[in-house]
């Protein structure tokens, strides 16, 4: 309890009604603030507001997500965890991946290719850009010499200029040099504050000239169809991108217990999700 009211209140305990920083910790293992006497829960307004679970079940399931170097399925969480039900699992994977998020997060910088990528199962038709019953997925990626810095993955609607600018400008600090390819859509880049790189001439398929872009998109296809054997929706694929950006972005951590430390902190910073919100889905949502 101590160590979650730390990672709540690392300042200390400042009562969110009064402003009191006095209290004591009741038998029901309540804050009560010792100026106003107001109870505070310590999981209250959080991810985990509203739990039925005891917090050292939550804690077992945060460990088991980050020892796993590829993450887990749903159904390897039910199991480990010994849950009877599936969806159950599968709610506590998604209110993770949540967590995994950071508010107002700092910007990618430098030198940073871009580019969009395509997310499906292997489908008959056109392929590239403009592929049908798939989902476009917008890629940008730190280039720190022969390394890849950061990350972020962004399902997107189209290629469009205004759609392909509002993802660049939302996760690329201005002023960095953007590296795309020739692709109209990115021509804007230069009067949005960017300095823009033409790789190549041509959308179309051909001499790999965005490295770091593609071997992200390779590596994520390759975990989707590795951890969770392709079975993704299409409405549910953001959060499957923010868990694999958490790990990649950490990838050189050498303890898994800071992993599962930031994804406790990052989960009582979260607001609370209603499961309705958890679990809506479109019902014509393609299955990938």
């Amino acid at each position: 309890m101590r160590f979650l009211g730390n990672l709540r209140w690392p300042d200390g305990f400042v009562c969110p009604k009064c402003g009191g920083t006095k209290y004591w910790v009741t038998a029901r293992c309540l804050w009560r603030c010792a100026k106003c006497w107001h109870q505070h829960s310590l999981v209250e307004g959080t991810l985990l507001h509203r739990t039925r679970f005891p917090l050292k079940t939550w804690f077992d399931a945060a460990w088991h997500v980050c020892e796993q170097k590829n993450g887990m399925s749903a159904l390897g969480l039910q199991r480990a965890m010994g849950f009877g039900s599936y969806h159950t699992a599968w709610e506590w994977l998604h209110r993770m991946r949540r967590a995994m998020v950071i508010p107002g997060r700092e910007k990618l910088n430098g030198e940073v290719e871009v580019d969009e990528t395509f997310v499906g199962g292997v489908k008959p038709g056109k392929r590239g850009r403009g592929a049908a019953g798939k989902t476009l997925v917008g890629i940008a990626a730190e280039v720190r010499g022969r390394r890849i810095g950061r990350i972020r993955l962004a399902v997107i609607p189209d290629a469009k200029a205004e759609t392909l600018l509002d993802f660049v400008t939302d996760n690329v600090e201005r002023c960095s040099n953007v590296v795309t390819d020739g692709l109209a859509s990115y021509e804007g880049l230069t009067s949005c504050g960017y300095d823009h790189t033409v790789s190549r001439h041509t959308p179309e398929v051909g001499l790999n000239l965005l490295p770091k872009a593609h071997r992200v998109a390779s590596l994520l296809k390759r975990w989707i169809m590795g951890t969770h054997q392709g079975s993704v929706g299409k409405d549910y694929l953001q959060p499957y991108l923010d868990e694999f950006v958490f790990r990649f972005n950490r990838r050189s951590s050498k303890s898994r217990g800071l992993l599962f430390y930031r994804l406790l902190q990052q989960s009582v910073e979260h607001k609370p999700i209603p499961k309705k919100v958890v679990r809506s889905r479109p019902s014509t949502a393609p299955v990938l």
